[in-house]
């Protein structure tokens, strides 16, 4: 059996932070990721981000991966294991890899959770029709391959990603023909949404997806408005010439390893789904599994960042490594979540977090089980 310190299962803008505090604090750190090179979203977003200097503010994603890529190269205890899919989290602390056909078993001192979240998809006739995408399949067909989705594009949710991946959509060549919103009010900063709008881009809020149309691939939408249910309103319909759906109506955190591990979950609509019960330190109701980033909550990349510092000082700090400022570091990593949570749309991430404090007696009873 493989024996770790700190393992961190998810190579993302998360994963990557909480591998350079761990490491920078003295621990021996392994990180996994079932993808083929690192970097998860950050790899696909060419926009420049918000925030501060701490967050690379006005700098691109993709060249904020590079940035923490490039300190991992340089430090001799983390360790990367690609192409490596987590199979498990058991109870007695193994965890189990497949990694090109090995079936491999570890039993790190430590676990950060940093898996991110998966795209939630839409019921509609026809869905199924090529040319039909995800937001995020879009981003990767464009800014990681070159691959322009097709010509004529419908937007479904006007919430950060489907404003940004819009406007890359135009940057590539593609048109826009509009971009539909089912809530009332766009989702997304305004920015965002006054960029695509000064390149001409209807963005009809709300509206929603009847049904698509085409025969071996996509050819027409048919968008209409809802009513105060959220249902259709016959008679409102508008029909719209486009070869790509793209569906951006939020993400779910990708928390089944998790469960499995006996973390305790609660459902939190603001963090888009089920997420861990954690402390201060991002510790869960399982002691020694921390958690950063989406899988902890939907927010942005920069929030994820700043988690992922906290949960890899968090955990090297429980197996007893120190920083001798260790208290000033996390007061102002604690600084710049809070920062980055202000406003409306961090008012909801606000109200979430105070849901999610850890059952002492449900976290009692898994320990005593273990």
């Amino acid at each position: 059996m493989m024996p770790v310190e700190i393992l961190i299962i998810g190579g993302g803008p998360a994963g990557l932070c909480a591998a350079i505090q761990a490491a920078e604090m003295g621990s021996k750190v392994l990180v996994v990721d079932r993808n083929n090179s690192l970097g998860g979203q950050l790899v696909k977003q060419t926009h420049m981000f918000f925030g501060s200097e701490k967050q690379y503010a006005s700098t691109r994603g993709f060249d904020i991966a590079e940035l923490l890529l490039d300190k991992i190269d340089k430090m001799d205890n983390v360790e990367v294991m690609k192409s490596t899919t987590v199979l498990g989290i058991f109870e007695d602390g193994v965890v189990t890899l497949e990694n090109n056909g090995k079936y491999i078993k570890i039993k790190p001192k430590a676990t950060i959770v940093s898996t991110g979240a998966s795209e939630k998809n839409l019921a509609f006739p026809n869905n199924d029709l090529p040319g039909v995408y995800g937001a995020g399949a879009v981003q990767t067909l464009m800014n990681e391959y070159g691959v322009k989705p097709g010509n004529n594009v419908l937007m479904i949710g006007a919430g950060n990603i489907g404003l940004i991946v819009s406007y890359q959509l135009m940057q590539a060549g593609v048109k826009v023909e509009a971009i539909v919103e089912a809530a009332p009010t766009i989702g997304g900063y305004l920015v965002h949404a006054s960029k695509v709008r000064r390149m001409g881009v209807p963005i009809y809020t709300g509206y929603s997806i009847k049904e698509a149309h085409g025969k071996d691939s996509l050819e027409k939408a048919i968008i209409w408005q809802l009513d105060e249910k959220w249902n259709g309103i016959p008679g409102t319909e508008k029909e719209l010439d486009v070869d790509v759906i793209c569906i951006s109506v939020g993400l779910s955190p990708l928390s089944e390893l998790l469960w499995q591990a006996g973390c305790q979950m609660k459902y939190i609509h603001e963090f888009g789904g089920f997420v861990p019960a954690r402390d201060e330190n991002l510790q869960t109701s399982v002691k020694g599994i921390f958690v950063a980033g989406d899988v902890a909550g939907v927010e942005e990349a920069s929030s994820a960042m700043v988690e992922g510092y906290i949960a890899g000082m968090s955990a090297a700090s429980y197996l007893g490594y120190k920083l001798y400022n260790m208290q000033e570091v996390k007061d102002d990593l604690m600084q710049q979540l809070n920062s980055l949570r202000h406003g409306p749309v961090g008012e909801k991430i606000r109200n979430g977090i105070t849901s999610l404090m850890i059952d002492n007696e449900a976290a009692a009873s898994i320990d005593a089980f273990k």
